[in-house]
């Protein structure tokens, strides 16, 4: 199936501060040089957040983990998981129409989709609160015909049930996941025949369902209100951004987060953070000196400092940055200078660069560098 970006797109996109943090978080869990591993967590944050897959979220993402864009957005249109067109307010249904849900009514379910949502896939229904899309194997034939609908899985549907489900979404009732036909999980539908110590009444749902019920909502998407999952050693960091009372509503996700709520003004200082996301801004900036092309011998490898891909070696070029020495000589305003030139703030100071350059220009190695190596040494043997 061909799947291409929505013709009409937002200009920009931001995370929310706490979903910055969380992905950050998602960021160190990979080794150095290694973190194009993070592309789908943070695909998927984001289309939580802006409740689809916007072309500006793809690059904003590309350039927080140095890649080119292509190589992203190939991985969100290849995955049926991200919706790269807008979906219905309150929930986005998946029908499954692989053969088992197939042969048990998956197409009365999809006829249902067309009357009562749109008649045409990805179609948002005319009061904006549905839209809806067959898909291949959900994998629990088992309980077949089921359909997805936020992040849970409605098994064991029939034509009544399932219009029944629409109705009560869309007066603001959450239905229960799970099967719908009485069944606690998998098990035959004539009943259990072994392991029935385990079915005494004790736990009324299964895992998955009794996790949805406790959370109280299995549509809600991920807006950035929930404590983040992070690695132990930014924590710390981002106890203190979700600690902000005021989430930043989804629909203004969509546009750069310009405005900071008193309350986070007057946080401490970001230094006193163990490693802040984005460094305190002086309010000076001075351009550093540039080059219009790279001098004889051709330019520095600037991938070898930690922070640049491609994509952030390709913009630093077209500053007029070619080679360490430059990097290094960078004084504080000159560094803000680069910086606000740059898709994603914060890099220089957080990653490093100056003093990973003068490192470099002074016969030493980085971590980076020393990778390389290595790799060069291993090909070569």
């Amino acid at each position: 199936m061909l799947r291409r970006l929505h013709p009409e797109q937002p200009e920009s996109f931001a995370f929310t501060p706490a979903n910055q943090a969380w992905a950050e978080g998602q960021i160190t869990k990979y080794p150095e040089g290694r973190q194009a591993s993070a592309i789908i967590p943070l695909l998927w944050r984001a289309q939580e957040q802006e409740g689809w897959l916007t072309r500006s979220a793809i690059e904003h993402v590309a350039d927080m983990l140095g890649m080119a864009y292509i190589r992203v957005l190939e991985i969100a249109s290849f995955y049926f998981m991200f919706q790269l067109q807008p979906v219905g307010s309150i929930a986005h249904f998946q029908i499954c129409g692989t053969t088992t849900c197939m042969i048990c009514g998956a197409e009365d379910l999809i006829a249902v989709c067309k009357e009562k949502i749109a008649a045409k896939p990805h179609q948002i229904s005319e009061d904006g609160k549905f839209s809806w899309e067959e898909v291949e194997c959900l994998g629990s034939c088992t309980n077949a015909p089921i359909a997805q609908i936020g992040k849970d899985y409605y098994e064991d549907l029939t034509v009544e049930r399932f219009t029944q489900i629409i109705n009560e979404l869309a007066v603001g009732k959450v239905p229960i996941p799970g099967p719908q036909n009485g069944r606690y999980a998998a098990e035959p539908l004539k009943g259990l025949t072994s392991l029935i110590q385990y079915n005494s009444g004790k736990i009324q749902y299964n895992a998955s369902v009794q996790l949805a019920v406790d959370i109280g909502d299995t549509l809600k998407r991920i807006d950035g209100t929930e404590i983040p999952l992070l690695t132990p050693w930014v924590r710390e960091t981002a106890d203190a951004v979700v600690a902000e009372p005021e989430p930043v509503p989804i629909k203004e996700a969509s546009a750069p987060v310009a405005s900071v709520p008193e309350s986070e003004a007057s946080a401490p200082e970001p230094e006193a953070a163990p490693e802040p996301a984005v460094p305190a801004e002086t309010g000076e900036e001075i351009q550093p000196e540039t080059l219009a092309a790279a001098r004889e011998g051709g330019p520095d490898d600037l991938k070898l400092l930690k922070g640049i891909g491609p994509k952030l070696e390709c913009t630093l070029h077209e500053l007029g940055f070619f080679h360490f020495d430059q990097i290094a000589a960078w004084t504080d305003a000159e560094a803000a200078w680069v910086d606000t030139r740059l898709k994603f703030k914060g890099r220089i100071q957080r990653d490093g660069w100056i003093e990973q350059a003068k490192i470099l220009v002074a016969g030493g190695k980085t971590d980076r560098s020393k990778q390389q190596s290595w790799k060069g040494t291993d090909q070569d043997g």
